[in-house]
């Protein structure tokens, strides 16, 4: 009964949201608060996204491709790293520095070195895409690693363990809780950064993303396909998060009987 009754509120309250946000904003632009070139109606906007469905989709599939090539690379990165920083306090100390470069440098300074080396298009992208969003991996990977209860430690070493032994069938282990909350935190950044990298990079023919189209609305000031590819964006981001959410939580069963 309680389950049923958290399902319900945790479609029905948010759909209220919805329409609430929807009526309000089209009673702003119904009484004039501000122009139609500023913000247009919601009958606008929908209009936009059905003419233009086609483009938004494809816009939308090409930027996806490029938010998960970039979570995947960050992920492997990111576990590589965090396997290393784990053997050493010395060597988590000497390179931590150098892993919060990616989460402060400013992409806008970064990117036309990016560009440079790389060239416009998609790689350039997935470059920018994997430095936003592998923070959040070393970071929580790191943390499950090193955090090991000191008496399966103990036991481990008792027992002769070798440190190869410990860190795959201890260390390892007790982290993946760890690294699926990272994985969750990198993947709404992903479409961010796929987004951002392709205001600076994703110029190659035929391989424009959603930040190409939403860029290109800008300068041509047109507000409803602005809309319409922010909202695409919005819907992008809710869906790499609920799957990665859902394949995180199915993985976690499997590996530990919880979920």
């Amino acid at each position: 009964m309680n389950k049923d009754r958290f399902t319900w509120r945790s479609i029905v309250l948010p759909a209220i949201v919805f329409l609430l946000t929807i009526a309000i904003w089209e009673c702003i632009v119904l009484t004039g608060v501000l122009e139609t070139y500023i913000l247009p109606s919601p009958y606008s906007v929908a209009q936009t996204m059905w003419q233009r469905g086609g483009d938004l989709a494809g816009y939308t599939f090409r930027t996806g491709i490029v938010a998960v090539s970039g979570f995947l690379t960050s992920v492997v990165l990111g576990v590589g790293i965090s396997l290393v920083f784990s053997q050493s306090a010395i060597i988590r100390q000497s390179g931590y520095p150098y892993a919060i470069f990616f989460q402060t440098v400013p992409i806008v300074a970064v990117a036309p070195l990016v560009i440079a080396i790389f060239g416009y298009g998609m790689l350039s992208v997935v470059v920018v895409t994997t430095m936003i969003s592998l923070f959040p991996i070393i970071t929580s990977t790191t943390t499950g690693l090193i955090t090991v209860d000191q008496g399966l430690l103990d036991l481990f070493r008792l027992n002769n363990a070798t440190r190869w032994q410990i860190l795959w069938k201890l260390q390892f282990p007790g982290a993946i809780r760890y690294l699926l909350t990272g994985m969750k935190t990198s993947a709404g950044l992903a479409v961010v950064g796929a987004i951002v990298g392709e205001f600076f990079a994703g110029y190659s023919s035929g391989g424009q993303g959603l930040g190409y189209f939403i860029l290109i609305s800008q300068n041509q000031t047109s507000t409803a396909n602005l809309f319409a590819g922010t909202i695409c964006s919005t819907l992008l981001g809710v869906i790499v998060f609920i799957s990665i959410s859902t394949l995180g939580r199915l993985f976690l069963h499997r590996w530990t009987g919880e979920g």
